[in-house]
């Protein structure tokens, strides 16, 4: 597996592999009808497109060859000084074998000028919350409204420094 800066190709592999993980991770939170709701919404290709060129930002894809087996998604404000990991997902079959992991040094190594990054995670997630604290990142708060807006969805914010050093 191998990380690389997604392309327009990808993104109807993206959002299939977002589709496929998000139900197979907040069916039994949200039920299939509401994740189906909001995966048509937060990943349609529209959506997707959009972040190819948003100023500021990366968009990742870890690429087997054959298959996409994870994505990351970040982009920083106007200072750059804080990152926002805005998505972070890997395929269910190759979870646990460093995919994550890949993609997360890299989208930190994107972004040289950044001091922190931040992220926000459903609280039932508790393996995303447990692989963001083996890399580092501590309970910063919590938002009513994760993604933004009035999406109604609780999560954690999460934050983790950053430094020359923490980023290998």
């Amino acid at each position: 597996m191998f990380v690389r800066s997604a392309g327009e190709r990808d993104l109807a592999a993206v959002r299939e592999l977002l589709v496929e993980t998000w139900h197979a991770t907040y069916d039994q939170i949200y039920g299939p009808e509401r994740v189906t709701a909001i995966t048509a919404s937060w990943h349609s290709m529209p959506a997707l497109q959009a972040r190819l060129t948003r100023p500021r930002s990366e968009f990742l894809v870890a690429d087997s060859g054959g298959e996409l087996g994870g994505m990351a998604f970040a982009k920083t404000g106007d200072d750059g000084k804080i990152l926002m990991l805005h998505q972070l997902y890997v395929r269910p079959a190759h979870q646990g074998h460093g995919v994550g992991g890949m993609l997360l040094d890299e989208i930190l190594n994107c972004f040289p000028e950044s001091d922190t990054v931040r992220l926000e995670v459903e609280e039932a997630n508790v393996r995303a919350i447990a692989f963001y604290e083996a890399y580092g990142f501590a309970h910063a708060g919590r938002t009513a409204n994760c993604g933004g807006g009035q999406s109604g969805i609780p999560a954690l914010v999460m934050e983790r420094p950053l430094s020359k050093a923490s980023r290998a």
